[in-house]
């Protein structure tokens, strides 16, 4: 039995990506085990669920048995980045490791610090933030545990990320006011180009990644759609819902001054920079040994996610993580 053929276990089941993750592999025909903290969370049909911490490397070799490929889709409490992500990586790389999977490591571009262009998966590690650093740390363990023959890993990156139940700088700030009132909020420049990735499209890329023998080892960064900007966006946005929204640019000088009294705000400060340069990936390497994927026009991605918003209750509330 090949890897692709026994479970695939998605470890962060609730985030916006553990459950696009699910959905896809689902609809891939495969049998998946999907786990968080709570076992609380709803799936489609014939989906297990299993409760497990991640952080805690017994229960991660618990719920990785009979696994073929584990995906880390873990999304970090993010004023608890620093202490808990180091654990997570060590927990979900333990339980592939017991049942001889493979892990693929839902990744983003914070590591590269600042660019003038696309970025590459050949550009060096150059973070300008405490986060970045972090990240960079993170891949780089994930890629020698391969090297090491230990775990086979392969690492999924995307830009910024929108989509149901995304918690993302295009999530609740933008969608949340759209779908009902209140100020749309946004953090950088407005022209910049921005390259903003729908999540089932993400999730689409993850699974390949996973089924792949000849992806491993290496970061790749995913298919979007050709970049756009904030502006470019927010009017597709504003114009399905038919209405115009008053939206609230937050600059650093604010976003600082703000984070005094914000925690989320002060932590996510640094992180602020992507959005006042191009924030878009190249794929090329992807489309070239994989094909196109999946990629999904910002009109048709943008409907989906404000269906979404339309349907659930969310709060206004000013978010960086995934």
């Amino acid at each position: 039995m090949n890897d692709a053929d026994r479970v695939h276990v998605v470890v962060g089941a609730s985030g916006g990506t553990g459950s696009a993750l699910v959905r896809e592999l689902v609809a891939r025909g495969r049998r998946v085990r999907a786990v968080n903290r709570s076992g609380r969370l709803t799936v489609p049909d014939g989906v297990e669920v299993a409760v497990g911490d991640a952080t805690d490397p017994e229960r991660m070799r618990e719920v990785c048995r009979g696994a073929g490929v584990v995906y880390n889709a873990v999304n970090v409490e993010f004023l608890k980045w620093r202490e808990s992500f180091p654990a997570v990586i060590d927990g979900v790389l333990a339980g592939a490791e017991a049942a001889d999977a493979r892990m693929v490591f839902v990744d983003d571009t914070w590591m590269y610090g600042r660019v003038n262009a696309p970025m590459t998966e050949s550009l060096p590690y150059r973070p300008v933030s405490n986060k970045g650093v972090l990240r960079a740390w993170l891949a780089e363990r994930v890629l020698a545990v391969h090297a090491s023959g230990r775990v086979r890993t392969v690492i999924g990156r995307a830009p910024e990320l929108y989509g149901p139940a995304v918690e993302s700088v295009l999530g609740r700030n933008l969608f949340g006011p759209a779908s009902g009132r209140g100020r749309a909020l946004w953090v950088g420049e407005l022209d910049q180009p921005l390259g903003p990735m729908l999540i089932d499209d993400f999730a689409y890329g993850l699974a390949e990644l996973g089924e792949r023998d000849e992806a491993l080892g290496q970061a790749w960064h995913l298919p979007t759609p050709p970049p756009i900007t904030a502006r470019g966006f927010l009017t597709v946005l504003f114009a399905q819902v038919q209405r115009p929204v008053k939206v609230l640019r937050i600059t650093e000088a604010r976003a600082r001054a703000l984070g005094l009294v914000w925690p989320v705000l002060r932590e996510g400060a640094e992180m602020l920079y992507q959005f006042r340069q191009p924030h878009s990936v190249d794929a090329t390497a992807y489309r070239t040994a994989f094909g196109d994927g999946q990629v999904t026009p910002y009109e048709q991605g943008i409907e989906q996610t404000l269906a979404w918003y339309c349907s659930t209750p969310a709060r206004r509330l000013l978010t960086l993580g995934r």
